[in-house]
């Protein structure tokens, strides 16, 4: 029993007592580091030893879920998530977490009705190097129950002010648009891609039934669109990237020292969904390359899609996949900016499985977030590996999380000076509310004291 063990909360947190919750988590952290060292200590300022493990607390209320995270140039860390507390109209808020471990107040970008809130479809927030803030979220814009449009709107002054609202796309269809991903392209200017429904015929008739588990309908396919936003909104570089996508699986983007690389889940006439790589040099998009061939053949929209993070040219792809019936996350690394890439790793696989990824990287090591589901409880896992994937640092159990189902959504993770941070949703009976933690590399003395 981890009970029996000296507790790892005698570790002195400056955010307080480490919830009884996340002690495993700690603990583990720390032993299974302790063990891997080997003879040789890791470098200076890595996370590869021993690693404190700590709240970090969203200034949130209850109500808010389907987070996004990303990191400015200047290193603030953006936070932002849909607050739909009981009686009231949901609303798309960011907030700030800045260096020197302050937040600043909530802001709220848009209210209203109107908004399309879907557990696997969630609004973004990024910086780009001129400290404008930019935000997207989904509007309906007909009664059908899924039919909607991408919104657009940028920050000068975190999010005091906003700019008009830009519609990303250019069509007037009353048809499903969303699953963005955004990456800076220079200094003011931000990409951007989307799963782009103008060519199918049956979204806006889609009935009661949820799009986002069937999608299946006899219209046209969805597509995949990118475009690039001036600081006044203006679009340029628009293109259809693929013709033929998955329906409803996240789009995932990143720029890396060969331009932007965007990642997706592609649908094949025979109904193969793998993971798809495309890329962007700032004047052309590349054709469509396939990230590893799972041959996962899949009737039905997984909702499950891919994370993709970058340094210069290397670049770490993570999905889900249920290839002959083995539900698995995967993960592969280009080091050419994403024109090929390495067999993979098999990360985790099993029917407990869920996906739900997310990944981040950094000169010393790849860092891979997912969901598994065992006897109807959900919990969230990490795992750590070297640059090259060539070795395996940590494995290990996050948290327990509350709630079932959709309700709980995708985690998200972000590096900043050496330390990564976590978010993801709890959906007890009171409602949903954001949980977070705080990973940073511990001390000599606080590895002794853990054990």
């Amino acid at each position: 029993m981890l009970g029996a063990r000296p507790s790892p909360a005698r570790l002195a947190y400056s955010n307080g007592m480490l919830p009884a919750r996340f002690r495993f988590a700690l603990f583990a952290l720390v032993s299974a580091a302790l063990l891997g060292c080997g003879a040789e200590p890791p470098p200076p300022q890595t996370l590869v030893g021993p690693q404190r493990v700590e709240p970090w607390l969203p200034p949130v209320r209850d109500g808010a879920a389907q987070p996004d995270l990303s990191v400015a140039p200047d290193g603030r860390l953006l936070l932002s998530w849909i607050s739909k507390p009981p009686g009231r109209r949901p609303a798309v808020q960011i907030a700030e977490y800045y260096p020197d471990g302050h937040w600043e107040p909530p802001r709220t970008v848009v209210v209203g009705n109107s908004l399309f809130v879907n557990w696997a479809d969630t609004p973004h927030v990024m910086a780009t190097a001129d400290r404008a803030l930019w935000v997207h979220w989904l509007q309906k814009s007909a009664d059908a129950p899924y039919a909607y449009d991408i919104k657009l709107v940028r920050s000068l002054d975190h999010g005091m002010n906003w700019s008009g609202q830009r519609k990303v796309h250019a069509d007037a269809t009353t048809t499903e648009h969303g699953f963005v991903a955004f990456w800076p392209q220079g200094d003011d200017r931000l990409g951007a891609v989307w799963l782009d429904g103008r060519n199918t015929a049956s979204a806006t008739d889609a009935g009661g039934h949820d799009a986002h588990d069937a999608h299946e309908g006899d219209g046209g396919a969805m597509t995949l669109r990118g475009a690039v936003f001036d600081a006044q909104l203006n679009p340029s570089a628009e293109a259809e990237l693929d013709a033929r996508t998955c329906d409803c699986c996240q789009t995932a983007a990143a720029a890396t020292g060969n331009g932007a690389l965007v990642v997706y889940r592609d649908r094949s006439e025979q109904e193969i969904r793998d993971i798809y790589a495309v890329r962007f040099d700032g004047k052309a998009w590349s054709a469509p390359v396939r990230v590893h061939a799972d041959d996962w053949t899949m009737p039905a929209c997984p909702v499950n899609g891919p994370a993709v993070a970058a340094r210069d040219a290397r670049a770490a792809v993570a999905w889900y996949t249920a290839a002959n019936e083995r539900p698995a996350v995967k993960l592969a690394l280009s080091t050419d900016g994403g024109a090929q890439f390495a067999d993979p790793v098999v990360v985790d696989e099993g029917p407990a499985v869920l996906g739900r990824v997310a990944v981040a990287m950094d000169a010393q090591q790849v860092w891979v977030l997912w969901m598994r589901e065992d006897a109807g409880r959900q919990s969230l896992w990490l795992a750590r590996y070297a640059p090259d994937l060539g070795k395996r640092f940590t494995k290990i159990e996050l948290a327990k999380i509350e709630g079932k189902g959709r309700a709980t959504g995708f985690p998200k993770i972000a590096l900043r000076e050496g330390a990564a941070y976590v978010v993801w949703t709890d959906a007890g009976e009171a409602g949903p509310s954001l949980r977070g933690l705080r990973l940073s590399a511990a001390t000599a003395a606080e590895a002794t004291k853990a054990l």
